[in-house]
């Protein structure tokens, strides 16, 4: 796999689009892993991975999107 920007030799893949990327060109931001619901806090929490590779190109929508076709 090639970097998305150089063609360099890819080291990784963005978390968010699959793209490659370099070392020159990886970014590192936090990753939702996954969400529970906690009975005994009543609360919704987020197991994050705090240093996932990421492209800096794609942009992850900030809200959920509406998946009707799969209710």
């Amino acid at each position: 796999m090639l970097c998305w920007f150089c063609a360099k030799a890819a080291r990784g893949s963005c978390r968010f689009c699959g793209r490659g990327i370099c070392e020159d060109h990886a970014r590192f931001g936090p990753y939702l892993l996954e969400v529970n619901r906690s009975e005994s806090r009543r609360r919704a929490e987020g197991l994050v991975v705090e240093d996932a590779l990421q492209c800096g190109s794609c942009r992850p929508r900030p809200q959920p999107v509406p998946m009707p076709e799969l209710d």
